[in-house]
């Protein structure tokens, strides 16, 4: 029929299909994607500008005679940075990290530099990975980051064990951007699971991890699941949390680049999201999700920040944005700048410098009752290995108490 009609028919489809994308994603915005979730609390983003300055700090060679640090500095005492790991001490197993007693704030950090571009090893770690090659808790996590995350947890663990028992009622975080991020995530994610494990029994909210500008790490089951201990703040149009695994064999794939995007086009165009969120292999950016906004569609400069929130299921920042900011969002100078913004602003128009208790009360109860309602959609869109009801005493208190006794009294039987 086409060549009786002389119109190569397969070519229009596929042309039409290609012109389909590129006209919805020159429509498609940032802030489509967290249009519908919630306002962010001071209380809530009130650690993540300080995260991202001590994230920073892992860049500088001497932190008491800094080169690079932002306006105001890194709020960092050198004397109570417990230990400091560069490339040479990790020997390319993971990137650079610090381990610093923030007393100020009863906590205990671990902070993990990101993506270093003139370091090979680096891309091997973020490269490290095919869909469904490790399998933790019922989900699939990256294999590379899980595997930097183990080497850091073992290389370190005396002494992490050492600081958890001194300042036992210190909080145990974990944070990193981009690379750093997916591992801080995977650190994260195993202390939970085994219950602090060599590092001793620690609660469950006593751990947590702010992940800035985060690779894709985790599976949608676990992504939800572990979103009362990992925070990921990502920044308008940030590339990277969007980049689903296997584009990223882009970077190693560059002789066959239009066929990769072609290929990608035909399945954005065909791939429905329900299919995607099936596919239990599938990675995302893991845990609740901090939305900075601070520009608007076919507006020119910058406005005020404003920071939205939610556990997503579906819309899950399934889209990469076509931006010029695109790169410029991912650079954690420009996430810490916009972060200790809209913190700024928040506090503003509250009226106040610090959060009153009875409202820090209230957005506790309406976080706990979004991770609730965001299990209960993962079931109801059947998420792979998705539960309502965890088993890790998320919701119940008697769940959590009955964990901590177990954990507890086998520890003091051991020393019996």
């Amino acid at each position: 029929m086409c060549i009786i009609c002389g119109i190569p028919l397969l070519e229009c489809v596929y042309c039409l299909a290609c012109a389909r994308w590129a006209w919805k994603r020159c429509l498609y915005t940032a802030g489509h994607d967290s249009e519908t979730w919630g306002i962010a609390s001071p209380h809530e983003f009130d650690p993540v500008p300080r995260m991202c300055r001590y994230i920073l700090s892992v860049y500088e060679d001497d932190l008491f005679n800094p080169q690079w640090e932002p306006p105001g500095g890194y709020g960092i005492n050198p004397d109570c940075v417990k230990l400091k790991r560069t490339y040479l001490d990790t020997q390319g197993r993971a990137p650079p990290y610090l381990l610093y007693l923030d007393h100020k704030h009863s906590d205990i950090v671990l902070a993990i530099r990101g993506l270093n571009l003139a370091r090979e090893s680096d891309y091997k770690l973020l490269l490290d990975n095919k869909l469904g090659e490790m399998k933790v808790a019922g989900g699939y996590v990256h294999n590379g980051l899980m595997k930097a995350a183990s080497w850091i947890l073992e290389s370190e663990c005396e002494v992490l064990k050492e600081v958890l028992r001194d300042f036992s009622s210190y909080s145990l975080t974990f944070a990193g951007h981009s690379l750093g991020a997916g591992v801080a995530a995977m650190l994260a994610l195993v202390v939970v699971l085994n219950g602090g494990g060599k590092l001793g029994c620690i609660e469950r909210k006593r751990i947590r991890c702010f992940a800035i500008a985060p690779a894709r790490c985790m599976s949608l089951n676990l992504a939800v699941r572990y979103a009362d201990v990992i925070y990921s703040v990502v920044l308008q149009d940030d590339f990277l949390p969007r980049t689903a695994t296997p584009l990223e064999d882009i970077f190693t794939s560059l002789f066959c680049l239009p066929c990769l995007l072609c290929l990608r086009c035909m399945k954005d165009t065909c791939i429905s999201e329900q299919q995607m969120i099936k596919d239990p292999r599938r990675l995302y950016a893991p845990g609740r999700i901090y939305h900075i906004v601070q520009r608007k569609p076919f507006r020119m400069g910058r406005f005020p920040p404003v920071v939205r929130t939610a556990v997503p299921v579906d819309g899950r920042f399934e889209h990469i944005v076509l931006s010029c900011n695109a790169i410029s969002d991912h650079a954690i100078i420009w996430i810490e700048k916009e972060s200790q913004r809209a913190l700024n602003l928040m506090l503003e128009k509250d009226g106040a410098t610090e959060i009153p208790e009875k409202q820090r009360m209230e957005r506790e109860e309406t976080v706990t009752r979004e991770y609730r309602e965001a299990l209960h959609r993962a079931v109801t869109l059947a998420v792979p290995h998705s539960e309502f009801l965890s088993r890790y005493g998320t919701f119940s208190g008697g769940d959590v108490e009955e964990e901590e006794e177990r954990c507890y009294g086998s520890s003091s039987s051991g020393k019996d």
